[in-house]
């Protein structure tokens, strides 16, 4: 046992942590492309609509159609991660993606975007699996709710970055020009980090380095069909499923339709809405960060590992519930952008927290097949909330009813954790811990 606790206190050495430091730098900018490339949809729809002729309710179906292909592309994802390692699962996830991005550029009907949309959710679906893996790989348990934050704040770093740059390249190129520049971005970053990144079965390791990354974690066979499946047999994947369902479903009505809401709702012109836009994800950006902060601090403080993340959730979805009442009743601009703001900054950091969470509630060999389970529940959520948002827009000409149901489904989302999210998954006693 002493020696356990020695493990589980001993620090990375000066080549793990360098590693670190370059997979969180490479993470980071392939998040930010991933959510630019998001984005890019969004942020150009004003003038795809008029170009295309595409109707407000087609326009949250095609919304969707990426969030619905990624969605069911989740399960086999996090496998294939698992199976194969994240540096080869991910670069090939970037190249497919980034060429579904430069197709965008070239497409001339709605069809022909719905497919392109679809190609961009299979490359993008390893992106999130192979972080939590890479997480898992490279970090001890007490130092992966930081480095988680510091990855998963992409998403609004990247879409924070994505309103302003994405807003310039389609005044100044057309919005065209603006798909096929950010695919190609994109394929350099994939190639770079094919070139830079290795897993750790592909580095001979010390005994102390070893030692550092398996502490208290002794699972390393490759993933098996059989017990993949069993992990749907526990509360605790459920909770995780349910959960997310409602933290993706909030973060995707604010990504999806943001610009459009200022928009519509307070009548700001395009060029305004891309920097407003950008301030309640760049508040996301610390939520993340913070948030997994938090969850090593209680980690480190004698919390569980899971109730370190699970107590975060709880409250921060309670608090969004609040602030998305106020913003829907809000009669003020500024006052629904704080709300939103904040609101963002507490549903980043419960993404962070549920995917710090995923590194620790099972066995090290299914971090990303757990993970990517959750992110399914939850991209089916993200599928929702695009399309559910555009249908009631265009039945009421705002955006209040919406904003409301989002909230019922955040409250839904923070007692799915509350009461499913129970204890870590152990796959060598399955029929005892449910």
């Amino acid at each position: 046992m002493a020696d356990l606790h020695k493990s589980a206190l001993r620090e990375p050495s000066i080549r793990v942590r360098r590693i670190q430091r370059m997979v969180l730098i490479l993470l980071l900018l392939s998040g930010v492309i991933n959510y630019v490339d998001r984005a890019s949809l969004a942020v150009g729809l004003p003038l795809i609509r008029h170009d295309l002729g595409i109707s407000i309710a087609h326009s949250g179906i095609l919304l969707s159609s990426f969030l619905f292909v990624y969605a069911f592309c989740q399960l086999p994802a996090g496998a294939v991660v698992d199976r194969f390692g994240a540096r080869l699962v991910l670069s090939a996830g970037l190249v497919i993606w980034s060429m579904a991005q430069v197709l965008g550029g070239l497409v001339t009907s709605f069809r022909q975007f719905l497919a392109v949309r679809g190609l961009l959710g299979i490359g993008e679906s390893p992106q999130y699996p192979s972080c939590a893996r890479i997480v898992t790989d490279w970090f001890a348990p007490r130092h992966r709710g930081l480095a988680t934050g510091i990855w998963n704040c992409s998403s609004s770093l990247g879409t924070a970055i994505a309103a302003p740059l994405l807003t310039i390249l389609m005044l100044h190129l057309g919005w065209r020009w603006m798909f096929i520049t950010m695919g190609l971005a994109g394929l350099a970053v994939g190639f770079t980090f094919y070139s830079l990144h290795r897993d750790p079965k592909h580095l001979r390791l010390t005994d102390e380095e070893m030692e550092y990354l398996s502490a208290q974690e002794s699972e390393t066979q490759p993933v098996a069909w059989r017990d993949w499946k069993r992990l749907f047999g526990f509360s605790t994947t459920w909770g995780m499923v349910f959960g997310f369902f409602g933290i993706v479903y909030m973060n995707w009505l604010y990504f999806a339709w943001l610009p459009q809401y200022l928009e519509i709702q307070w009548h700001l012109s395009i060029a305004k809405t891309g920097w407003v836009a950008a301030i309640p994800f760049t508040c996301g950006v610390v939520g993340s960060v913070a948030v997994g902060r938090v969850c090593d601090v209680l980690s480190r403080r004698g919390v569980s590992a899971i109730n370190s993340c699970k107590i975060p959730i709880v409250v921060s979805l309670a608090a969004v519930v609040l602030l998305t009442v106020l913003a829907a009743y809000s009669s003020s601009s500024l006052f629904a952008v704080i709300c939103i703001s904040m609101s963002l900054f507490l549903l980043n950091g419960c993404s962070t927290a549920a995917w710090a969470m995923a590194t620790v509630a099972a066995p090290r060999n299914y971090t990303a097949s757990l993970g990517s389970i959750q992110n399914f529940g939850g991209y089916l959520g993200g599928t929702l909330a695009p399309a559910v948002t555009g249908y009631m827009v265009q039945a009421t000409r705002s955006f209040q009813s919406a904003l409301l149901v989002a909230a019922g489904v955040a409250l839904l989302a923070g007692l799915g954790h509350l009461f499913f999210v129970k204890q870590a998954i152990s796959l060598v006693e399955s029929g005892k811990r449910k």
